[in-house]
Protein backbone atom coordinates (compact mmCIF):
# COMPACT_ATOMS: atom_id res chain seq x y z
CA UNK A 1 0.00 0.00 0.00
CA UNK A 2 0.86 3.59 -1.13
CA UNK A 3 1.83 5.97 1.78
CA UNK A 4 0.69 9.45 0.93
CA UNK A 5 2.14 12.00 3.17
CA UNK A 6 0.91 15.71 2.81
CA UNK A 7 3.02 18.68 2.96
CA UNK A 8 0.57 22.13 2.89
CA UNK A 9 2.59 25.49 2.33
CA UNK A 10 2.19 28.03 4.34
CA UNK A 11 -0.92 28.57 6.86
CA UNK A 12 -1.39 25.00 6.70
CA UNK A 13 -4.61 23.79 4.44
CA UNK A 14 -7.91 24.78 5.02
CA UNK A 15 -11.03 22.63 5.27
CA UNK A 16 -12.06 23.63 1.67
CA UNK A 17 -8.44 22.83 0.36
CA UNK A 18 -7.68 19.72 -2.13
CA UNK A 19 -5.04 18.70 0.46
CA UNK A 20 -8.08 18.49 2.89
CA UNK A 21 -9.72 16.41 0.77
CA UNK A 22 -7.26 13.60 0.08
CA UNK A 23 -6.17 13.38 3.59
CA UNK A 24 -10.31 12.14 4.18
CA UNK A 25 -10.12 10.34 0.97
CA UNK A 26 -8.34 7.46 2.69
CA UNK A 27 -6.31 5.89 5.51
CA UNK A 28 -3.14 5.71 4.20
CA UNK A 29 -2.92 9.63 4.00
CA UNK A 30 -1.40 11.45 6.81
CA UNK A 31 -0.91 15.33 7.37
CA UNK A 32 2.43 16.43 8.39
CA UNK A 33 1.52 18.75 11.15
CA UNK A 34 4.22 21.22 11.24
CA UNK A 35 5.02 23.42 15.12
CA UNK A 36 4.68 26.75 12.82
CA UNK A 37 2.45 27.91 10.31
CA UNK A 38 2.75 31.07 9.63
CA UNK A 39 6.38 32.02 9.91
CA UNK A 40 8.21 28.86 9.37
CA UNK A 41 11.90 28.25 9.30
CA UNK A 42 13.25 25.44 6.65
CA UNK A 43 15.33 23.46 9.00
CA UNK A 44 12.04 22.45 11.35
CA UNK A 45 9.66 21.75 8.28
CA UNK A 46 12.04 19.21 6.69
CA UNK A 47 12.98 17.84 10.31
CA UNK A 48 9.62 17.06 10.36
CA UNK A 49 9.18 15.73 7.39
CA UNK A 50 11.81 13.30 7.67
CA UNK A 51 10.40 12.48 11.51
CA UNK A 52 7.17 11.29 9.48
CA UNK A 53 8.88 9.62 6.26
CA UNK A 54 11.03 7.31 8.61
CA UNK A 55 7.76 5.80 10.27
CA UNK A 56 7.05 3.99 6.36
CA UNK A 57 8.85 1.63 4.50
CA UNK A 58 10.42 4.45 2.36
CA UNK A 59 9.36 2.39 -0.90
CA UNK A 60 5.94 3.33 0.18
CA UNK A 61 5.97 7.05 0.59
CA UNK A 62 4.25 9.47 -1.79
CA UNK A 63 4.69 13.14 -0.52
CA UNK A 64 2.22 15.37 -1.56
CA UNK A 65 3.09 19.11 -1.46
CA UNK A 66 1.33 22.40 -2.02
CA UNK A 67 2.68 25.77 -2.62
CA UNK A 68 5.68 26.02 0.28
CA UNK A 69 5.24 22.50 0.91
CA UNK A 70 7.09 21.83 -2.67
CA UNK A 71 9.94 23.93 -1.59
CA UNK A 72 10.34 22.46 1.36
CA UNK A 73 10.18 19.01 -0.19
CA UNK A 74 13.39 19.81 -2.61
CA UNK A 75 15.13 20.80 0.27
CA UNK A 76 14.26 17.77 2.59
CA UNK A 77 15.55 15.56 -0.99
CA UNK A 78 18.40 17.61 -0.76
CA UNK A 79 19.78 17.50 2.86
CA UNK A 80 18.41 13.58 3.38
CA UNK A 81 19.09 12.03 -0.13
CA UNK A 82 16.45 9.66 0.73
CA UNK A 83 14.98 7.53 -1.72
CA UNK A 84 11.13 7.00 -1.72
CA UNK A 85 8.25 6.09 -4.34
CA UNK A 86 7.52 9.64 -4.91
CA UNK A 87 5.91 13.40 -5.02
CA UNK A 88 3.79 15.33 -6.00
CA UNK A 89 4.66 19.14 -6.05
CA UNK A 90 1.74 21.48 -6.67
CA UNK A 91 1.97 25.24 -7.47
CA UNK A 92 5.41 25.43 -6.28
CA UNK A 93 5.69 29.14 -5.01
CA UNK A 94 8.63 31.03 -6.39
CA UNK A 95 10.41 32.37 -2.60
CA UNK A 96 13.02 34.63 -5.25
CA UNK A 97 10.12 36.62 -6.83
CA UNK A 98 9.80 39.93 -5.57
CA UNK A 99 6.33 39.64 -4.25
CA UNK A 100 7.00 37.03 -1.74
CA UNK A 101 7.42 38.63 1.41
CA UNK A 102 6.43 35.94 3.97
CA UNK A 103 8.18 35.00 7.02
CA UNK A 104 9.37 32.37 6.16
CA UNK A 105 13.02 31.55 7.31
CA UNK A 106 16.24 29.36 5.04
CA UNK A 107 13.64 27.80 2.41
CA UNK A 108 16.08 30.02 0.02
CA UNK A 109 17.46 29.59 -2.28
CA UNK A 110 15.47 27.00 -4.13
CA UNK A 111 17.23 23.70 -4.10
CA UNK A 112 17.89 23.47 -8.38
CA UNK A 113 19.25 19.75 -7.89
CA UNK A 114 17.83 16.71 -9.31
CA UNK A 115 15.80 15.23 -7.08
CA UNK A 116 16.21 11.29 -6.62
CA UNK A 117 12.67 9.65 -7.05
CA UNK A 118 9.73 10.33 -9.31
CA UNK A 119 8.38 14.01 -9.44
CA UNK A 120 5.33 16.21 -10.98
CA UNK A 121 5.24 19.66 -11.00
CA UNK A 122 1.83 20.67 -11.47
CA UNK A 123 1.28 24.23 -12.55
CA UNK A 124 -1.25 26.87 -13.38
CA UNK A 125 -1.01 29.89 -16.07
CA UNK A 126 -2.13 32.10 -14.06
CA UNK A 127 -1.19 31.11 -10.20
CA UNK A 128 0.10 34.84 -8.51
CA UNK A 129 3.30 32.96 -6.32
CA UNK A 130 4.80 31.55 -9.21
CA UNK A 131 4.98 32.44 -13.08
CA UNK A 132 4.04 29.37 -15.53
CA UNK A 133 7.91 29.80 -16.82
CA UNK A 134 9.61 29.44 -13.39
CA UNK A 135 7.42 26.38 -12.56
CA UNK A 136 8.71 24.82 -16.09
CA UNK A 137 12.32 25.75 -14.71
CA UNK A 138 12.37 23.75 -11.58
CA UNK A 139 10.65 21.26 -12.97
CA UNK A 140 13.21 20.29 -15.33
CA UNK A 141 16.08 21.40 -12.96
CA UNK A 142 14.12 18.42 -10.12
CA UNK A 143 14.03 16.27 -13.37
CA UNK A 144 10.14 16.26 -12.95
CA UNK A 145 7.05 15.45 -14.93
CA UNK A 146 5.90 18.54 -15.54
CA UNK A 147 2.07 19.00 -15.96
CA UNK A 148 -0.10 22.79 -16.97
CA UNK A 149 -3.76 22.18 -16.38
CA UNK A 150 -4.41 26.05 -17.69
CA UNK A 151 -5.26 29.12 -15.70
CA UNK A 152 -6.07 27.45 -11.90
CA UNK A 153 -4.96 30.53 -9.85
CA UNK A 154 -2.88 29.18 -7.00
CA UNK A 155 -4.35 26.00 -7.36
CA UNK A 156 -6.35 26.09 -3.96
CA UNK A 157 -9.84 26.39 -2.21
CA UNK A 158 -9.76 30.21 -3.10
CA UNK A 159 -9.22 28.49 -7.33
CA UNK A 160 -11.93 26.38 -6.37
CA UNK A 161 -9.62 23.42 -6.04
CA UNK A 162 -11.89 21.65 -3.30
CA UNK A 163 -12.78 18.19 -4.27
CA UNK A 164 -9.89 18.08 -6.92
CA UNK A 165 -10.16 14.67 -8.92
CA UNK A 166 -7.78 15.78 -11.40
CA UNK A 167 -5.04 15.87 -8.84
CA UNK A 168 -5.99 12.33 -7.71
CA UNK A 169 -5.66 11.46 -11.04
CA UNK A 170 -2.24 12.97 -11.16
CA UNK A 171 -1.56 11.56 -8.04
CA UNK A 172 -2.42 8.06 -9.55
CA UNK A 173 0.66 8.37 -11.89
CA UNK A 174 3.10 7.93 -9.37
CA UNK A 175 3.01 4.25 -8.88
Amino acid sequence: MINYLIVPGLGNSGPEHWQTYFQNSGENFYRIEQQEWDAPTCKDWIETIDKKVSEFDLSSVVLIGHSLGCSTIAQWALKYNKQIKGAMLVAPSDLEAPQYTFPAVGFSPIPLDKINFKTIVVASADDVWVSLERAKFFAENWGSEFINIGNAGHINAASGHTNWEEGMEILKKIK
